[in-house]
């Protein structure tokens, strides 16, 4: 057994998803097991209307004046959900009591702070739309936001000029591991006295008429229109594909000693964080599941702990026939003992590049209150995913809890979190 890495304190929180706005609510949902899903006929009037009918999970609306001291005058969707996580996770750290509407910027006390954002698509709404734009009235019709908006670095770029951090500031882009990725990076920037204290996280807005079909096409999404309540079935016999979801999920992470120092709540510890590549398809897992092993050992292995002391995971499932199972082969390889096993896609669905960094938040609030989320969408697990797979919540104390991401192309990656 390698000695544990320092830990990492998540001192700040902050959601933004379908399941509603902030953490508070979308911990309700989820635990409740209130499936987001619609069904929707075309797109709004920044796309013309057009487009198949499609299942997806939306985020709530908001007010562009909600985001204050925004960077662009109307930024991409993808960029205003992480600055209102970003916001509630500030405001919840105790470092921005005014939030984006305020007249002060932060209190980070001097220190040097990064911002490490993941995200698949960027900013793809606006490219979508600014491209229907240029089609149908010429560069004269473009915004003159299009640019540094679409841009894959507006998420962190928008995030450090709100928040004022003069650290470290980018996008990382791992496909649907990104939000997992950033928060691993975060970590090792701390590690490694890049910085005093990171905010990070993943955000995505991508129910686009290309994304929609783009997936759709290589038959990775749900079809099930009859009944989109339950068209998001991981783990499930019957699933047949994944629902387009969009949103945010942000962290504050600082060192545990300084963050103990100033007297910080801290909700939960990052102790470990594992990554690995399949090297075998631009779209398809491994069968094996041997880089979901890979970036579990590792994780494991920062953390100085053993697979027998894992007691929940948050599993990365999608819904998809090949996905799902080779991530349930591998985690009951894994973890012979059988802990608690949840995904929250079937009240979220599919975030993509946020997905991790949510997951990484719920997971987090299932150790520090001791509940594990159910299974929604869950009737008859298909016969390879042999996992303890609740569809009630479960009152259930966890002393280390996995949080697991996958993405096109065989990026894997898994945080470990512990009480505080």
């Amino acid at each position: 057994m390698t000695a544990p890495a320092p830990a990492v304190a998540l001192t700040g929180i902050g959601l933004y998803t379908p399941a509603g706005d902030g953490t508070e609510a979308t911990w309700a949902r989820v635990c409740a097991g209130e499936p987001t899903t619609r069904l929707e006929t075309g797109f709004d009037d920044e796309f013309g209307g057009s487009g198949p009918a499609h299942l997806a999970c939306r985020a709530p609306e908001f007010d562009p004046e909600r985001l204050g001291r925004a960077l662009t005058r109307r930024p991409d969707r993808s960029a205003g959900y992480a600055l209102l996580a970003a916001e509630e996770a500030a405001r919840d750290a105790g470092r921005w009591p005014g939030g984006l509407a305020g007249a002060e910027p932060p209190d980070w006390g001097g220190a040097r702070v990064a911002v490490v954002v993941g995200s698949g698509a960027g900013g793809a709404r606006t490219y979508e739309a600014q491209q229907r734009a240029y089609a149908e009235r010429g560069p004269t019709g473009m915004s003159p936001y299009a640019v540094p908006s679409a841009l894959g670095n507006s998420l962190a770029a928008q995030l450090a000029v709100a928040l004022r951090a003069e650290g470290p500031s980018f996008t990382v882009n791992t496909a649907c591991a990104a939000g997992a990725t950033a928060l691993g990076t975060a970590m090792d920037l701390l590690l490694m006295d890049r910085c005093d204290i990171a905010v990070a996280g993943g955000a995505e807005a991508a129910v686009t008429p290309f994304y929609v079909a783009g997936f759709d096409r290589i038959g990775a999404l749900s079809r099930r229109f009859d009944d989109p309540a339950t068209a998001s079935r991981p783990f499930d016999a019957g699933r047949d594909g994944f629902v387009i979801g969009e949103g945010a999920g942000v962290l504050v992470l600082e060192r545990l000693a300084d963050a103990t120092a100033r007297g910080a709540r801290v909700h939960a510890r990052l102790v470990g964080y594992g990554a690995a590549g399949d090297a075998h398809h631009p779209v398809k897992p491994r069968r094996d599941g041997a880089g979901i092993h890979a970036a579990v050992t590792e994780a494991l292995a920062r953390a100085g702990a053993a697979a027998h002391e894992v007691d929940h995971v948050n599993a990365h499932a999608t819904g998809t026939p090949l996905g799902d199972a080779v991530e349930a082969t591998a985690l009951a390889r894994l973890l012979p003992h059988a802990p608690p096993v949840c995904s929250t896609k079937g009240v979220t669905g599919h975030l993509l590049g946020a997905a991790g960094a949510v997951e990484a938040v719920l997971t987090a609030l299932a150790v520090q209150r001791g509940t594990v989320p159910p299974n929604t969408g869950l009737v008859e697990p298909s016969p390879e995913c042999t996992l303890n797979l609740p569809t009630r919540r479960v009152d259930h104390k966890a002393g280390l809890a996995l949080s697991v991401s996958a993405g096109f192309g065989g990026h894997n990656t898994a945080l470990a979190f512990a009480p505080a």
